[in-house]
């Protein structure tokens, strides 16, 4: 049995098709299916069922899986810490954030990482908390920005700062430039521009109308949070965003709410006992320095 074997097994098992798992290796169909049989007479055992539509694991199979899928974590970590530089002077980061935060936050941090260690290769993608602590876990990412109420045990946070969320408007709406908190009763009658139910923001600001006994109207929702800030900062609808991103985006103006929405504290995410690389180290360190309010220190 050999690491390609484990390899060859895992690309069928996900793509539930030898083509498909074919194509994504690059290698033939015949010679894929070759060398599945001869793991599976190496280990003596049927490891997948071809007799349907779509390729399944057999219960052996998936047993095997469950224990081959740590193993290649375990590998591939071994071999970032033998190309692990200590200098920083090359190698990659693999990061997460919530969408939220690419209004905002990725944007500095990145910034500032790259200018730093211009030998450094960053991956940034954007994806649901649940995702990302899946991601985490499974070792296809070493670092996830989200928040540090995490539902997985095989996760740690790190808090960086406490996020808070206000009513932002663009100029040309009424209530641009209040500075007194806005009774949340108030808010029944505006229109509202939201984030789909996809995001943890938008199921954070639904538990607050509903703990508030308003169900303000709708009047647009989207998925994208470059598109709320166009619509809000061109025209009279309002949004309930983080006040971080109303001080980043020029136009736009936030407006307290009374009572407020209850804070939430923004953490750097990793699997707990994963190997910390030297460029993963650095990246924490930095952004534990960085102030959502007044940027970096000195």
């Amino acid at each position: 049995m050999e690491l390609r074997h484990i390899r060859y097994l895992l690309a069928v098992a996900e793509h539930q098709n030898f083509t498909r798992a074919a194509e994504a290796l690059h290698v033939s169909q015949p010679t894929l299916s070759q060398q599945i049989k001869q793991l599976e007479t190496a280990l003596c055992v049927q490891l997948l069922d071809r007799s349907g539509r779509v390729v399944r694991t057999t219960d052996a199979g998936e047993a095997f899986l469950h224990y081959a899928r740590r193993a290649l974590q375990d590998l591939d970590a071994a071999e970032r810490a033998i190309h692990d530089v200590q200098d920083l002077s090359r190698g990659s980061l693999r990061l997460a954030t919530t969408p939220t935060f690419a209004a905002y936050l990725v944007g500095p941090l990145v910034d500032r990482f790259t200018t730093r260690h211009p030998g450094i290769t960053v991956t940034v993608q954007e994806m649901t908390q649940d995702r990302i602590e899946a991601e985490l876990a499974r070792d296809g990412l070493e670092i996830g920005i989200a928040f540090a109420d995490v539902r997985s045990d095989e996760i740690e946070s790190e808090s960086l700062f406490v996020e808070t969320l206000s009513l932002v408007v663009g100029e040309e709406h009424s209530r641009a430039g209040r500075r007194k908190p806005l009774p949340a009763k108030e808010l029944d009658d505006q229109a509202l521009v939201l984030l789909s139910s996809d995001f943890a923001t938008r199921l954070h600001i639904d538990r607050y109308f509903k703990d508030q006994g308003i169900t303000p109207r709708t009047a647009v929702e989207v998925s994208s949070i470059g598109a709320i800030v166009e619509i809000v900062r061109r025209g009279r609808l309002a949004t309930v965003l983080p006040d971080a991103i109303a001080l980043e985006q020029q136009g736009l103006f936030s407006i307290p709410l009374s009572p407020a929405l209850p804070p939430r504290t923004v953490a750097l995410l990793r699997r707990k006992g994963a190997y910390r690389t030297a460029v993963g180290r650095a990246f924490a360190e930095m952004a534990s320095t960085w102030d959502h309010r007044d940027g970096w220190p000195g």
